[in-house]
């Protein structure tokens, strides 16, 4: 999960510079949610252990 973030935010930054402002939006937006959904994975993941 945290792969596919990183690959939509370099997405993003390249849309960005070269000018495509909805692309790099909604690619920055997809980043920023499989960030969250694999912060939440590793936190139940870290929980279970305990």
């Amino acid at each position: 999960m945290l792969h596919y973030a990183v690959v939509f935010l370099i997405i993003a930054l390249i849309a960005g510079v070269l000018g495509f402002g909805g692309i790099a939006g909604t690619s920055a937006w997809i980043a920023k949610i499989c960030f969250i959904v694999f912060l939440v994975f590793a936190l139940l993941s870290f929980l279970k252990r305990k």
